[in-house]
C-alpha cells in the first residue's frame, strides 16, 4: 500500500500539541463506540458459528492445532496470552511516534491510514458482532487459554483486560481482528520506511506473530484475521480522500473564523501602510542632485588645471573667498 504512506505533496510538519489530543479524542470514540455496539449475545454466537462452518468446509483449520498447542505447552500459551493482551498497546503507539519523529513527511498518511481502519473496524463491530472462539461451547474444541493462564498475568478469566475490568470491553468484537489489522499497519511502515535489516525484518515478523497469537489463544478466526487485513487495506485506499476533504474543511474555516479575519485584516493593513508611503521619496542619498563628468560630489567640480582643494564650495575656494573680502585687501578686490 504504498500510496497510503506517500508524502504529502503540500503541508507543514505536524505539531504533538496538535496531533496527540487528536489520536486521544478518535481513540476514546473508538473505545465507546466499540462498547455500544454490543448485540445480541446469541446473534453473536450464530456468527461465530457461521464463520467455523464456512471455515471448516474450505478446510481451513489452523484454529484448533494452534489452541492445542498454546493450551498444552504453557512456554508458548503464557507469552502469547502476554503478547496478545499487551502488544498492540505498545507496539502501534511506538511505531506511530517513530514516524512522526523520523518520518515527519510520511506521518499524516500513516496517522490518517490507521484512523480510518479502526473507525472501519468499529463498523465491522456494529453490522457483525461476532463471539470468539473461545467463548463458544466446549463441545467446540476451544480453550479459552487467558483463562487458562489468567493467574500469571493481569487480565481475568472474562477477557484480556485488568482483572475486574472484563466489563468495561466488548469481548464479542472479534470481526474484523483489529489485533491483526493494527499489526499490519506497523509492519507495512516498519518495512517501507525502515532502514536496518532488523527493522525491515521486524515489519515482517510481527503481523506474522500476531496472527498465530490471535488464532492459538483462540481470540480469533483465520477469517477475523483476513477481515482485519481487508480492514486495513480499505483503510489506506481511503487516504488521500480523507485529506483532500480534511484540507477542504480546513481552508473554509479559514476564511470564516475570527482568526481568518485578523489575519486578513492584519496582512491588508500591512499592505495599507505600505501604500501609503509617498511615491515621491527617493532612496538616492543625493536628494535629487545629479553627478556629471569630472565630478566627484555633487556640487563640487574641479579641473584637471585646479590643486587639489580648489573644488568649487571647497576649503580653498571658501579661504579666497574670505580673503578677498578682508579688510587688508585691496580696494579694487573689495
Amino acid at each position: 500500500m504504498p500510496h497510503a504512506t506517500a508524502p504529502p505533496a503540500t503541508g507543514h510538519r505536524p505539531r504533538w500539541w496538535t496531533e496527540l489530543p487528536l489520536i486521544a479524542v478518535v481513540y476514546a470514540l473508538y473505545s465507546v463506540g466499540r462498547l455500544l455496539v454490543r448485540g445480541d449475545v446469541s446473534t453473536a454466537v450464530d456468527h461465530g458459528l457461521a464463520i467455523l462452518r464456512f471455515e471448516q468446509a474450505l478446510n481451513l483449520n489452523a484454529e484448533h492445532p494452534l489452541n492445542r498447542l498454546f493450551t498444552s505447552t504453557p512456554s508458548i500459551g503464557i507469552p502469547a496470552d502476554f503478547a496478545y493482551a499487551s502488544l498492540h498497546y505498545v507496539v502501534t503507539p511506538a511505531v506511530l511516534v517513530w514516524m512522526f519523529r523520523r518520518r515527519s513527511a510520511a506521518y499524516r498518511a500513516a496517522r490518517v491510514w490507521l484512523m480510518n481502519s479502526t473507525l472501519l473496524g468499529l463498523v465491522g463491530f456494529s453490522l457483525m458482532p461476532t463471539c470468539p472462539p473461545r467463548l463458544l461451547d466446549a463441545s467446540h474444541g476451544f480453550v479459552d487459554t487467558m483463562a487458562q493462564y489468567s493467574a500469571y498475568g493481569w487480565w481475568g478469566e472474562g477477557a484480556s483486560a485488568p482483572r475486574g475490568l472484563s466489563g468495561m470491553t466488548n469481548q464479542y468484537a472479534a470481526m474484523p481482528s483489529l489485533h491483526v489489522g493494527w499489526s499490519l499497519w506497523c509492519g507495512i511502515l516498519l518495512w517501507r520506511h525502515g532502514r536496518h535489516p532488523l527493522t525491515r525484518a521486524a515489519g515482517i515478523a510481527y503481523p506474522l506473530i500476531t496472527t498465530i497469537v490471535v488464532m492459538g489463544t483462540a481470540n480469533h478466526y483465520f477469517l477475523d484475521a483476513v477481515a482485519g487485513a481487508a480492514v486495513m487495506g480499505l483503510g489506506a485506499l481511503l487516504v488521500k480522500p480523507v485529506i483532500r476533504f480534511a484540507d477542504g474543511v480546513k481552508a473554509r474555516l479559514a476564511g470564516v473564523l475570527p482568526g481568518g479575519l485578523a489575519g486578513g485584516r492584519k496582512q491588508g493593513g500591512a499592505s495599507t501602510a505600505a501604500a501609503s508611503i509617498p511615491a515621491t521619496v527617493s532612496p538616492d542619498v543625493s536628494a535629487g542632485c545629479k553627478t556629471s563628468t569630472g565630478e566627484r560630489i555633487p556640487g563640487q567640480r574641479t579641473t584637471s588645471a585646479d590643486p587639489p582643494g580648489t573644488a568649487v564650495g571647497g576649503p580653498a575656494a571658501r579661504d579666497a573667498a574670505g580673503a578677498d573680502t578682508s579688510d587688508d585687501a585691496p580696494a579694487a578686490a573689495r
